[in-house]
């Protein structure tokens, strides 16, 4: 490594200690008091060694002194009041001696920063009304004509230090202010993505409420009915049968007592309609066809055979979903549904000729409904663009195996 870039390498692990130590020194709440004391006591050690003895005005000056420093003490109660008093005192300081001390230079910027990263730009921007006045016409009257030029460089690198600072502090306010919106932003889309879930959730369990109490009614029925209907059977059978039935009736109570109370959110009244499944696709089909005006097709692929009805009714609420959301973003366009029975899994896809979702558009949460659906029977979803155009819906839900 060459001499510069250890020295710059040294330079910036210098400046990270700096940076770290100060933000250790912000962070203890005792800092403005301490920080006040020592520039204050600077300020006087500066002002007394560069004044002569005979100097009339050194009380004023030790007066300004301690004025352009010590209020940096209440910054943390008081920060205006602060600012606007170390604004005036280096500003009578500029007028008297046409300098700053060293400690007070140093307050005005840490109060500058503060200011822009706490307050609005109408309290910060006057604050630099004194420093720009003395860039625009100190020098006029401070200087003579040999010495003007040096003063005003000295009077506009002034002004762009406090510039400096005080603009640091308001971007750090945007910065601040910009990262708490996207929090409260993300907050509130996380808040209806789980408000969208649980309220999807309750409708699978629902209508699953439904599917489940027809089957364990179905057991009870069966049982009692072969209990009475075989003739001959033997005791221990027919007591048998009779805990069956005992068992599922008491199954069915607590089911509804688990799930009835899920039926509270329903919308409407109730219906006694049996939960629709694939033989209803394609009802749904020319209720989207005669709503919207869209072209619609239905396309089977594989042995058609009946299926479980949880899984029936997951496919026909996700392809019920992905039609809503067609005629909601794409109306007009062309909708295929595909259903292929293999042997393994129920493969279901809905595809549009649509003008596809929006760059930078958001997520509708029909499809977090859709993804709650797929996951209660394990199987897997994916939604997005489709190759060419359109919007594209693909599902595989797996199915028992078959027994031979």
């Amino acid at each position: 490594m060459s001499q510069p870039d250890v020295t710059i390498a040294t330079a910036a692990a210098a400046g990270r200690r700096l940076l770290a130590a100060g933000r250790r020194v912000a962070a203890a709440p005792e800092w403005p008091a301490s920080a006040a004391l020592l520039l204050g006591l600077l300020a006087m050690v500066e002002v007394t060694l560069g004044a002569h003895r005979s100097d009339s005005t050194v009380p004023f000056a030790l007066l300004l002194a301690l004025a352009a420093t010590v209020p940096l003490a209440v910054v943390r109660t008081h920060l205006v009041v602060a600012a606007a008093t170390l604004a005036v005192a280096n500003a009578l300081a500029l007028a008297m001696s046409g300098r700053l001390t060293v400690a007070g230079l140093v307050a005005q910027v840490v109060v500058l920063y503060l200011v822009g990263a706490r307050h609005t730009r109408w309290i910060a921007g006057p604050l630099l009304l004194p420093f720009v006045g003395y860039a625009v016409a100190g020098p006029l009257w401070r200087a003579d004509e040999t010495g003007a030029a040096g003063e005003r460089l000295g009077a506009v690198l002034l002004l762009a230090l406090v510039t400096v600072a005080l603009g640091t502090g308001v971007a750090r306010r945007l910065r601040r202010r910009a990262a708490e919106r996207a929090a409260d932003r993300r907050m509130i889309a996380d808040t209806m993505l789980e408000h969208v879930a649980r309220g999807e959730r309750a409708r699978i369990a629902r209508e699953l409420h439904d599917v489940v109490a027809h089957h364990i009614s179905m057991i009870a029925v069966q049982a009692e009915t072969a209990r009475l209907t075989t003739p001959g059977m033997p005791v221990e059978g027919a007591r048998r049968l009779v805990a069956i039935a005992e068992t599922a009736r008491a199954a069915l109570t607590e089911m509804r007592r688990l799930l009835g109370v899920l039926r509270s959110d329903a919308e409407g009244v109730p219906t006694r309609r049996p939960q629709p499944g694939l033989q209803q696709l394609n009802e749904l089909l020319d209720e989207t066809r005669d709503s919207s005006g869209v072209t619609a097709r239905l396309i089977v692929r594989g042995r058609v055979r009946p299926l479980d009805p949880g899984i029936e009714l997951t496919a026909y609420r996700i392809v019920q979903e992905a039609l809503t959301n067609v005629r909601r973003h794409a109306p007009g366009a062309a909708v295929d549904v595909a259903l292929h029975y293999a042997e393994e899994a129920l493969r279901l896809t809905v595809r549009d000729n649509g003008p596809g979702p929006v760059a930078g558009g958001r997520t509708g949460h029909g499809l977090v409904g859709m993804r709650e659906r797929v996951l209660m029977v394990g199987g897997e979803l994916t939604a997005g663009p489709a190759p060419v155009s359109g919007f594209l819906v693909r599902a595989t839900l797996p199915l028992p195996a078959v027994s031979t």
